[in-house]
């Protein structure tokens, strides 16, 4: 028991720090903290998921969700929030006005719950918000011009509400901005001619609205336009401006069912133009016969009064998949040579739809790949008897839609162990390996293509590159087409040769897809995010997310309790020094957390480093980014490999346990057995029995 004078000293010096800190319990801007607490207050949370925004200090007690600058702002001196990530947490009620008052907030993300009301207008008020996310709820009321006053907006996502009214003209002052995502809501009105001025947008999507008026031709202006989706809209008697020909930018363009009229619009002069969808209109006139780019993948004239021949320009596209042009006037010769120059490999498919127009004779006999769907019913050519091998394409016309799909890598590989939710990778470098995966929802909003298949092992690299994972580490389990045309998939993420993601790298991940840091792609287009589910690492990671406080910010705001530290170091050192008579070891062999599991050791780091000559050179089998991989000789005499985390990648207690006992009860015949570990201060090695053959550097080198 401590003498009385020092635990006086001890209580004198923590009242000391405490009085001399009067900004220690309350580093958030207090503005902000009442503006939290009343989107709490405005807000109905079933799940629980909040129930600690009540409690301590926003930045500091680490509230759900919320984000904050890691450095105190040199104007005032305190922290700000700097991202609300609410995304799928099952919340209703309204967007509280008090939103605007976290004005230096870059996320506002409220995705995928049920929230009601408007946006309001307070949002205005946050000049530093680049992402405006509330997609997927239930909000009404009409777009805030205030929304026009955000300068360093990049992305406007509130499609999938109801959300009415017109595109405020104020939009156009939105010069950061690319992405405006507003389909599937109520929006009425004209498109402002005056977003031709903005200088980055790359994706218009105003799909499924209720917009009018006409197709404004000065969005020919956008300097960055990539794509532009306003099906299911209403430009009653507009015509498609000619001056779209003329985006030179332009990769995708889909007009279906606006009720748009005059003639078919010529893209010739798009280069890199991949998708064209301007069916169920009602389009007059013969269809541009000029060339187009090589890297399409869809034309769809479908379901609108064109007439003529089709154009010979249609044939040699070595991209194409789907050539719609059924329920038309076209007349004259069934082209017998459009999949030309395409390679069938790798499931490759092509669709001609030509049914219900008015075509007479063939070209050519027709005697196409059997991976070419041609369906012709409905045209006189079917009614001939001199036409040969034409009726399996004149039969009744079933619909012909892009299929989903799913990938069961289950009967490949032996079954992994059941105790933990482990699950083959059939790609890595040690073919069925196991790991523990997380989960991921993930749309593509506007992909380029028809059918996904061929694209999948391109989607593949391009989205774990994005990620800077291995290829091998992500998996499109499934796929499904939904309206739009939107391609929903679940996507697996594996840990690099390991079972485990550790929580930072769970965090990673987690930040790549809600701060939107994936490029986009020219052929998948936009994505968005509709879930991430850690799974098993839920109880690994904090229901919180934060930012780590920089070095300057704990020392601004703990700077009263280190002098406070130093004096008690000075007392403690002293009673123990009287207490004890050994010495510390080189190495203190505490560790962290004591555990105790059959069959596997606790080691020492002295036994360890005896085993393998002070890990020596001459013992090492093995080097990768965990760490190296030394050969061993037991006390026992049991030959070992000894896996020795380098400084960077060493794991919490709780993580590094958690393998442990994970490794533990694993029994499986790609994986060696674990025989025990060591947790000193400094050290993390896992002990495993040893393989002469080799393998094991396949094992334990990640």
């Amino acid at each position: 028991m401590l003498p009385l004078y020092i635990c006086s000293a001890i209580f004198t010096l923590l009242y000391f720090a405490h009085v001399q800190q009067p900004t220690a319990a309350q580093i958030t801007a207090p503005w902000e903290v009442n503006a939290l607490r009343a989107i709490r207050g405005s807000l109905s949370d079933p799940n629980g998921f909040l129930n600690n925004w009540n409690r301590g200090d926003p930045c500091v007690a680490n509230w759900t969700r919320v984000i904050c600058y890691n450095v105190t702002a040199k104007d005032d001196g305190y922290f700000h929030v700097q991202e609300l990530q609410l995304l799928r947490l099952g919340l209703s009620g309204t967007l509280a006005p008090e939103l605007g008052q976290l004005s230096r907030m870059k996320i506002m993300d409220f995705m995928w719950n049920k929230i009601t009301g408007s946006i309001p207008k307070e949002v205005g008020n946050i000049t530093s918000l680049e992402l405006l996310l509330v997609n997927g709820n239930q909000l009404s009321g009409s777009l805030p011009d205030e929304i026009g006053l955000l300068p360093n907006l990049n992305r406007i996502q509130i499609d999938q509400n109801n959300i009415s009214g017109p595109i405020p003209k104020s939009f156009a002052n939105l010069n950061k901005t690319k992405h405006f995502h507003m389909n599937n809501n109520s929006l009425s009105g004209q498109i402002p001619p005056e977003l031709s001025r903005l200088p980055s947008l790359v994706h218009m999507l105003l799909d499924n609205n209720n917009l009018s008026g006409y197709l404004p031709p000065e969005l020919a202006q956008l300097p960055k336009l990539l794509i532009i989706q306003l099906d299911n809209n209403n430009f009653s008697g507009s015509s498609i401006p000619p001056s779209y020909g003329n985006i030179t930018t332009l990769l995708k363009l889909s007009l279906r069912n606006c009720s748009l009229e005059g003639p078919a619009p010529d893209v010739s002069g798009i280069p890199q133009l991949g998708y064209l969808d301007v069916s169920w209109n009602q389009l007059t006139g013969p269809i541009p016969s000029g060339q187009l780019a090589s890297n399409i993948t869809t034309i769809d004239f479908s379901h609108n009064r064109l007439n003529g021949s089709i154009p010979a320009s249609f044939s040699g596209l070595p991209n194409l998949q789907r050539l719609s042009l059924d329920n038309n006037n076209l007349d004259g010769s069934v082209p017998s040579d459009v999949w030309q120059n395409i390679d069938f490999s790798g499931n490759r498919t092509l669709i001609l739809d030509f049914h219900n127009n008015g075509l007479t004779n063939l070209s050519n006999p027709l005697t196409p790949p059997a991976n070419v769907t041609i369906l012709l019913s409905g045209n006189p050519v079917c009614q001939s008897q001199n036409q040969l091998n034409i009726a399996q394409y004149c039969q009744s016309t079933p619909e012909v839609t892009a299929e989903g799909g799913s990938i069961d890598n289950s009967t490949l590989c032996a079954p992994c162990a059941t105790d933990f939710p482990l699950e083959s990778v059939l790609k890595a470098p040690n073919p069925c390996s196991c790991g523990v995966p997380l989960y991921v929802d993930y749309r593509l909003k506007s992909p380029g293509f028809w059918d996904f298949v061929p694209y999948e092992a391109q989607f593949q690299e391009y989205l774990s590159s994005g990620l800077f994972l291995n290829s091998y580490q992500l998996e499109v389990t499934t796929f499904m087409w939904e309206e739009g045309p939107r391609l929903k998939m679940t996507l697996k993420l594996f840990p690099n040769n390991t079972i485990l993601f550790n929580s930072r790298e769970v965090e990673r991940l987690r930040y790549m897809f809600t701060g939107w840091l994936i490029a986009d792609s020219d052929i998948f287009g936009p994505y968005e995010l509709i879930n991430f589910n850690p799974g098993w690492y839920e109880n690994v990671l904090s229901r919180g997310t934060k930012k780590s406080l920089s070095t300057g910010a704990i020392v601004g705001i703990v700077i009263a309790a280190f002098a406070a530290a130093a004096v008690l170091s000075s007392l403690i050192t002293l009673i123990i020094l009287r207490r004890r008579s050994r010495q510390f070891s080189k190495k203190r062999t505490a560790k962290r957390i004591p555990m105790k599991i059959d069959g596997v050791k606790d080691f020492t780091f002295e036994e360890l480093s005896n085993c393998t000559n002070d890990f020596s050179e001459s013992a090492l089998i093995g080097q990768g980014g965990y760490g190296k991989v030394y050969r061993g000789v037991l006390a026992d005499g049991k030959v070992a490999a000894i896996k020795r985390a380098q400084e960077g990648s060493l794991q919490g207690s709780k993580e590094f346990f958690t393998e442990i006992e994970l490794l533990s009860r694993l029994h499986h015949r790609n994986l060696v057995s674990l025989l025990g570990y060591c947790d000193e201060e400094d050290e993390q090695m896992l002990v495993y029995e040893y393989m002469p053959n080799g393998t094991l550097r396949d094992h334990l080198s990640g």
